[in-house]
């Protein structure tokens, strides 16, 4: 897959800092909290939404959190203890334990997949088989997809492959990975049957052609999309 922007890392940072609140609301959508975009920008403002359940509120001020980590430390590399950094924020105080690899089985509503225990040398060799793929749009969208299957920590597994996969191409300046809510319906139809077969071209092109966006620039002016 060609990536499908050319930007400086400044560049994609300005993008993601100009649609920060949405990412979080989408990432918030796809782990299925029931919140509005209002209400997902009022508790970013630091603002009481009584009439959103406090989990779902501790779930989008993670992802703050996250974000901010990650554009932060943009430069740092993408290895599998910066990747348990990002859950640490994602999923502090609501799983078992976080920022850690998970320790035992779980189960993935809707599929007969039961993903194996992760352990640290074979995670860290397949990591370096995914992150060896030609471009970096190819690479980030294998790596969320891998990192949603292989269910490497107790909670928060969608949420941090979403937030590994756009360090990788914000640094890179390659775009913004985000799955809008229009896109939710047909995005975990396809996980589901990725779950299962481990076949990835029933998705990765889905990916590419509806969640990458991000700002094409030519030098004399720049237009958004």
């Amino acid at each position: 897959m060609e990536d499908k922007f050319k930007m400086t890392v400044e560049e994609n940072i300005f993008v993601a800092k100009k649609l920060l609140v949405e990412n979080i609301y989408h990432s918030a959508r796809l782990e299925g909290c029931n919140v509005t975009f209002p209400q997902t920008q009022t508790i970013l403002d630091g603002v009481n939404v009584g009439s959103v359940r406090l989990g779902d509120i501790q779930t989008i001020l993670n992802l703050r959190d996250a974000w901010r980590f990650i554009l932060d430390t943009i430069g740092s590399p993408l290895d599998l203890d910066y990747i348990c950094k990002i859950n640490g924020h994602v999923s502090r105080n609501e799983s078992l334990s976080w920022g850690v690899l998970r320790t035992g089985d779980v189960r993935i509503s809707g599929t007969n997949y039961v993903p194996d225990v992760p352990l640290r040398n074979v995670v860290v060799k397949e990591m370096e088989g995914i992150l060896s793929a030609p471009t970096a749009t190819s690479r980030a969208i294998k790596l969320f997809l891998w990192g949603c299957r292989s269910q490497l920590f107790w909670d928060g597994n969608k949420r941090t492959a979403t937030l590994m996969a756009n360090k990788l191409l914000i640094a890179e300046g390659k775009g913004i990975l985000s799955i809008r809510e229009g896109n939710l319906l047909e995005f975990n139809e396809r996980l589901t049957r990725f779950y299962d077969t481990n076949d990835y071209s029933n998705i990765d092109r889905f990916l590419y052609d509806n969640c990458i966006g991000g700002m094409v620039v030519k030098r004399d002016q720049e237009v958004k999309r």
